[in-house]
This record gives C-alpha cells, sequence and structure tokens, in this order.
C-alpha cells in the first residue's frame, strides 16, 4: 500500500476478517427498489376470514387498488349530484360563466348579454328566454372552463341542472383521481382511499362541485398533470434502473456511467401533464404558476433519481439527459394546447378584438394577425385582473384561508314561518356558504408543518411533492394583496391538504414494523379523526346545499364572527 501499489485483498475477506470481532455487514440494498418502491403485496387476511380461499382472497384484495377507489367516488358522486338543480338560480358568478358558456356553445365566443337583472330572470323563468347578442364581449377568462360548462349545457339545457352538471362530474371524477394518485404516492391503497373520502368530504370542495364556476376546473386539471407527473417519474425510474448492472448476487447497484448516461426514453405522460397543465391555465391564469412549480419539481425528480443511481453529479447528467426533454415536454405543450382552446375565437369573425391586428403594421408584423390580435386581448385581460380592487363584503386576504377566515356566502334565502318548508314556530335560512369542512382543514395546517419536517429534515419525497402543489396553488396569491380574492379559490389546492393529511394519518398508524399495540393505537387515533370530519361535513351539510333549515339552526354553524 506504501509503495502505490493496489491491495490484492477482496472486499469479503476483510468482512470475513472483522466478523471474528462481532462486525455484522449490512444488506446491500438494491438500487432499483430505491428509485422505484415496489408496491405491497395487498393483504389476503380480512378476506380469508369471509371464507375465500387463499387463491380467491388474494384476487379479491388485488382489485381493491381500484375497487376501493371506485366505491369511494360513488359516494361523492351520490351527494354531489344529489339536487344538483337547487337554489334554481345563477348564484354569485354563475351568471357570468354559465352564459358565456351557453354563447360558446351557440357562437364559439363569449357574447353579449343585457344586465343581469334583465338577463337572469328571463332565463330562469318559465317559458325561458335567451337575450343572447352575437357581438362579442370582453371577458376576464380564458374559454377552456367555459368549454367544460357548456357540455353540460348542451346535454341538459340552459336551466341550473344543466350549467352545473360537468363540475359535478368532475368534482366525482378527481375524488377517484385523488384515490388512485394517493395510492401511487404513498403506495397504499388505505392511504389512497383515504385520502379520497377525506376531498369527499370537503365542504369547499363539495359546493364547487355543485356551482358553474371556473376554479374546480383549474382543480381538476393540475390534479390530472399531477397524477400524470407521479407516473410518470415511476416510469424514467424504472428504465433508468434497468439500465444498471447487476451484481453476481442478483442485486443492483449504483454505477457511475449508467447514471449519467442512460436515457429515460418517450415520456408519454410527461406529454400528458404538459397538455393538462395547458388546460388548467386556458381555465384560469393561475394555472400557469403549476406549470412553473411542476417544471421545478420534474428536475428535482431526475436529479434525485440519477444521484440515487450513481451519478457524480446529477444536475450535469439532469442537464445533458433530462432538463430538454422536460422543458419540451411541458412548456411547448402547454402553450400549444392553450392556443388551440382559442380556436372557436380565431374560426370567428365577431369575437371581441378579433380583427384587432388586421392591417396593423409596426415591428411585430411579422406575427400571424389573429396571435397579436389575441396578444393585445390578453394584455388588456391581464391589466383588468391585476387592476382588480373592487371592494366586495366576502372578499378575504390569503393569510385567513387555511384557518377558514372568511367563506363565501353564495346564496341566502330567508323563507318565513309557514312558508317554503320552514316550520311555523320560527323564521328559516337557506344558505350555500363555500366553506371547506373545519375540522379537516384544521388538521391540513397541523399536517402541513408535519409535511414540513419530513421533507426538509428527512428529504421525504412525497412529502415535497405536495407541499409544491399547495404552494402553486396558495403561494402566488400573495403577490396581488390589493386584488379582489376570495377563499373558494383555495379549492385549486384542496387535493394536496387531503393528501397532507392522509399521509400524517399514516404516520399515526405506525409503519409496517412497528408493534402490535403502536399499530392498533395509531389506527384508532387516525379512525376518531376521519369520524370526526365525517361528523363535521354532515353537521354544516344543511348550509352547504341550501337546505331549509330554522334560524337559529343556521346561527348555530356560524362558528365564527367572520362567517356571516
Amino acid at each position: 500500500m506504501l509503495d502505490g501499489t493496489r491491495s490484492t485483498t477482496a472486499p469479503s475477506d476483510w468482512t470475513d476478517r472483522l466478523r471474528r470481532f462481532g462486525y455484522a455487514a449490512r444488506p446491500r440494498s438494491d438500487v432499483r427498489e430505491r428509485l422505484v418502491a415496489p408496491f405491497p403485496e395487498p393483504g389476503t387476511r380480512v378476506w380469508e376470514r369471509l371464507g375465500l380461499g387463499p387463491a380467491r382472497a388474494y384476487r379479491a384484495a388485488k382489485a381493491m387498488g381500484w375497487v376501493g377507489p371506485v366505491l369511494v367516488a360513488l359516494l361523492a358522486g351520490a351527494i354531489r349530484f344529489w339536487r344538483l338543480g337547487r337554489p334554481h338560480d345563477l348564484v354569485f358568478d354563475e351568471t357570468y360563466y354559465a352564459k358565456d358558456a351557453w354563447a360558446m356553445l351557440r357562437l364559439g365566443y363569449e357574447g353579449t348579454w343585457p344586465d343581469r337583472k334583465i338577463a337572469d330572470p328571463q332565463i330562469l323563468a318559465d317559458p325561458q328566454t335567451i337575450p343572447l347578442g352575437d357581438g362579442g364581449a370582453f371577458v376576464a377568462h380564458p374559454p377552456t372552463g367555459k368549454w367544460v360548462i357548456a357540455l353540460g349545457e348542451g346535454a341538459f339545457g340552459l336551466d341550473p341542472f344543466g350549467w352545473r352538471f360537468m363540475t359535478a362530474v368532475l368534482g366525482t371524477l378527481s375524488v377517484l383521481m385523488l384515490c388512485r394518485a394517493g395510492r401511487r404516492l404513498f403506495r397504499s391503497t388505505v392511504l389512497g382511499c383515504l385520502a379520497g373520502v377525506l376531498m369527499a368530504l370537503d365542504g369547499l370542495h363539495f359546493v364547487m362541485s355543485r356551482v358553474a364556476l371556473l376554479d374546480l376546473i383549474v382543480m381538476f386539471f393540475v390534479l390530472a398533470a399531477f397524477a400524470s407527473l407521479l407516473i410518470d417519474r415511476d416510469r424514467a425510474r424504472a428504465r433508468l434502473a434497468a439500465a444498471l448492472p447487476m451484481g453476481p448476487d442478483g442485486r443492483t447497484g449504483p454505477d457511475q456511467d449508467a447514471a449519467a448516461g442512460a436515457g429515460t426514453g418517450l415520456r408519454p405522460w410527461r406529454l400528458a401533464a404538459g397538455l393538462f397543465l395547458g388546460l388548467a391555465a386556458s381555465t384560469k391564469w393561475n394555472g400557469l404558476y403549476f406549470l412553473v412549480f411542476f417544471v421545478a419539481l420534474t428536475v428535482l425528480w431526475d436529479v434525485g433519481a440519477r444521484r440515487t443511481a450513481g451519478a457524480r453529479r446529477p444536475y450535469r447528467a439532469v442537464l445533458r439527459k433530462d432538463l430538454g426533454w422536460s422543458l419540451l415536454s411541458l412548456v411547448p405543450v402547454a402553450v400549444a394546447t392553450y392556443l388551440v382552446t382559442w380556436t372557436g375565437w380565431f374560426l370567428s369573425d365577431d369575437g371581441y378584438g378579433r380583427h384587432w391586428a388586421d392591417g396593423r403594421g409596426g415591428t411585430w408584423s411579422w406575427i400571424p394577425a389573429p396571435l397579436r390580435s389575441l396578444w393585445h386581448y390578453e394584455h388588456a385581460v391581464y391589466r383588468f385582473n391585476v387592476g382588480l380592487d373592487t371592494f366586495h363584503k366576502y372578499e378575504s386576504n390569503p393569510w385567513s384561508w387555511l384557518v377558514l377566515g372568511r367563506p363565501v356566502l353564495f346564496s341566502y334565502q330567508s323563507p318565513k314561518a309557514g312558508r317554503d318548508g320552514c316550520p311555523t314556530a320560527s323564521d328559516c335560512s337557506q344558505a350555500v356558504l363555500a366553506l371547506g369542512t373545519p375540522l379537516l382543514w384544521w388538521s391540513a395546517c397541523c399536517a402541513l408543518v408535519y409535511l414540513l419536517f419530513r421533507w426538509a429534515l428527512r428529504r421525504d419525497w412525497r412529502a415535497g411533492a405536495v407541499l409544491c402543489a399547495v404552494g402553486a396553488g396558495y403561494l402566488p396569491w400573495f403577490l396581488y394583496q390589493d386584488r379582489t380574492v376570495f377563499a373558494f379559490y383555495a379549492v385549486v389546492f384542496v387535493p394536496y391538504l387531503c393528501l397532507a393529511v392522509a399521509m400524517t394519518a399514516g404516520a399515526l398508524m405506525g409503519a409496517p414494523g412497528a408493534d402490535e399495540r403502536r399499530r392498533t393505537w395509531g389506527a384508532v387515533a387516525a379512525g376518531v379523526l376521519v369520524l370526526l370530519i365525517a361528523w363535521n361535513f354532515i353537521y354544516f351539510f344543511p348550509v352547504y346545499t341550501g337546505l331549509t333549515i330554522p334560524y337559529a339552526d343556521w346561527h348555530a354553524r356560524m362558528w365564527l364572527d367572520t362567517w356571516i
């Protein structure tokens, strides 16, 4: 060794010698499992106790990966479609989006309507009058969300059920999608379904699934992008693991050359994520922030994969092998999707500002006139949105959103005693309040603190992914302190609050290797929390759905003065 020659003693010889002194080598980990954690085999004990044989019990347990999420989604759908047409009114901003959707269905762009005090009663009357003009109207949001609403109106007509149908569909499907995304994230069907149950029982998600507003549609497309990126992460890391050499013991170890030089192949799920992010941004512009955050998230995931596989300079490897394709898969696809959603406006002659650039010269005259007209239109929309500071009774600062400081009252009626189902003893209330289930949201505040600990001090990528999605939906609103904003914008990050609570509940239940007593008490604690959240949702159900209840019962549910 001193003369510069290499030792010829094999590592196994050293291991044998050290064993004489009590040394026990840690088992060599398989890098494949570190890159892509395997799904655990489903337990069959419950099914065997029900009388199924081992083979049938295994198939039944395996099927729960889909059966469980579908059952949760059916529960969510049942309560979201119940009395969907009530209240029979254009609540809050439905007066804009429901009518714009109908105009796009008929004209391909947003037409003009009389003042809402004139148009709304005519639309709700029987027989109905639809006073739509074909002149283009200036609108504050891109077209995709209104096209989605228009699908329901095309099937069922311009009435409350018709314009709310598609948000109820997407609200239901988002619960199914969250169950599956949570299952992939946590490698646990139970925790995935728990996240779905929590979202099914969240008051804000429930109310937003039953009104024709745009924010739940943004939530759906963003969640689809998040789920697509989870699938892409698993598949890309699996390809990277397959490129690593296998040792004589059958295990895969890290390898510098393979980790730095192996490609991850075609990544269709990342392309799908770009498509969904483009649809989110073309519904409301806050979807753009998710594009920025998710690009950063995927780059960090690729760096982590290269490092785990053995790359000494993982950032350089990602720059060479992954970054270009990541940006091409997400950003250009999202931009192209955004432009395609304006097809109806491009094909029209009367859309607002459609021919603004026709015949105009200047520095940018080499760009096609329709694109310059769209850019001019979008600039005007941007100035309108950032300058919107009109006082509204139910506006709120983002600081108060997580603790439910100021929910939004979408609808309120005061039936007199003996009328409209109101008992004769006292006056009543019919309210639709966009309020998250309080115990769920307050639990989520604690869960986010736990996830910060897991991400910062334990480098748990799952916690980082959830925090990234919450940050993308929440933090940008702090840039607009003077703008009129509302707490129901928070529905876009509700899925990730539910994932945070589910992950915390999983920690309460203990790791798979914990003793039986620890697991039992942890399961009891998590179960009690879920039951309390379910009770809380049931308690507030009348003020989520506009049911007629005595005024005293409504007032008892206003736990904070700021809710009134």
